[in-house]
């Protein structure tokens, strides 16, 4: 028998807890899959970039609040990685036990063929690219009771375009480690958790020697960036908030400033910031997507906005449809946006290729001063399931 997971046990909570809470909130206050290794060198933030990507497994170690984190590192490679990353491997290599390949393989069974991406496509541990001026650093925060691999294809297309990409499992929030409650306190875990991560990889201490050596020094401290998805997300607005350091951010399918997590203040978030929305998101509901729209209206930095028709909350990421537990935005549904009204989410391979094109166009603006990419960021594309909108 597949093994049963928290989430299967409570599936309401995974599906509906922000919703619930902020439908409380407001009557108490009156509230591709795309293939990053393929194309031909193209700059476009929707292609593949002129790098393979590849991608490395460290563990660093907090010994200041006694947490070791695994950290999943994607990078561009040197050019000679490209076939083995065509090539890819099997999305259970990111597990090192042959017990958790085997428990997330049974999830991969249990779920349709359209669903969870099943092959990643970095070569793994390949040689980094040579750079004289540094790669830019982003630091993944991942969703409630994920994985750092949840949205591996953005970081795969990011890696390809010049970046590396460090992405944490938030120890206790994960699938396979469910002990940590969605809540505050441990919002401030998370936020300390990729602060930590920036830290010891620019300084290349608690654990980073184990990245290849050409990658350690090899990183520039001057453009680093912040990106994370649903409770990532709140996570991206308290890192930016609070560390100056981070000089972009973009949130995916939750607002920074809410009132079920709370502590992240959008009047305190003066970086350039991009919300990524998932118009029929199943999961924060309406009600989530009415506050990223204040949020967006509150912001007293530059901030973007880009809203998909038909997206659900995990159309984005590669995870879309895992077993029972992350069906939001995977197949059938029913509209938020006309409470009721049944439709089919877009196909998962466009929502990722969709998040791929707009999370790599901002951080090539922002943090690579890139014209076209910036130029990218105010069109609509495709026109009939995108908008765009900016402030400042």
């Amino acid at each position: 028998m597949p093994h049963t997971t928290r989430a299967q046990r409570r599936p309401l909570l995974r599906l509906h807890p922000v919703k619930l809470v902020l439908a409380a909130a407001i009557l108490a206050t009156a509230w591709g899959c795309g293939n990053a290794s393929s194309g031909g060198g193209s700059a476009a933030p929707d292609a593949a970039g002129p790098y393979p990507p590849a991608s490395t497994t460290i563990v660093l170690t907090d010994r200041a609040r006694d947490r070791a984190l695994t950290v999943e590192v994607w990078y561009p490679a040197v050019a000679s990685a490209r076939a083995a990353a065509d090539a890819g491997e099997p999305v259970e290599r990111f597990f090192a036990s042959s017990a958790d390949r085997a428990r997330y393989a049974a999830l991969l069974a249990e779920s349709p063929d359209s669903g969870p991406s099943r092959r990643t496509h970095a070569a793994r541990d390949a040689a980094p690219a040579s750079t004289r001026d540094g790669f830019p650093l982003l630091v993944f925060s991942h969703c409630f009771e994920c994985f750092r691999f949840s949205s591996f294809s953005i970081a795969e297309r990011l890696a390809s375009h010049g970046f590396v990409v460090a992405a944490p499992d938030h120890a206790g929030d994960t699938l396979f480690d469910p002990t940590l409650p969605l809540t505050t306190d441990v919002l401030q875990i998370r936020a300390a958790d990729v602060r930590f991560v920036a830290t010891a990889l620019l300084d290349g201490t608690n654990g980073a020697e184990q990245l290849p050596a050409s990658l350690r020094g090899a990183l520039d401290a001057s453009r680093l960036g912040v990106f994370g998805h649903s409770f990532g997300s709140v996570t991206t607005g308290l890192v930016l908030q609070d560390d100056a350091r981070f000089v972009a951010g973009l949130g995916i399918a939750a607002p920074f400033e809410n009132p079920l997590l709370t502590g992240v203040s959008m009047s305190r978030i003066a970086q350039p910031v991009l919300y990524l929305v998932a118009r029929e998101d199943n999961s924060i509901g309406e009600i989530g997507n009415q506050f990223i729209r204040l949020n967006f209206d509150q912001a007293p930095g530059p901030i973007r906005k880009v809203e998909v028709a038909d997206a659900g909350h995990w159309s984005f990421s590669n995870i879309c449809h895992l077993g029972d537990n992350f069906t939001p935005g995977c197949g059938e549904g029913v509209r938020q946006t006309v409470p009721g009204a049944p439709f089919a989410y877009l196909p998962i391979d466009q929502g990722i290729a969709i998040g791929q094109a707009y999370v790599t166009a901002f951080f090539l603006a922002e943090l690579q001063g890139d014209a076209a990419a910036r130029d990218y960021l105010t069109t609509a594309q495709p026109a009939d399931l995108v908008s765009v909108a900016a402030r400042n």
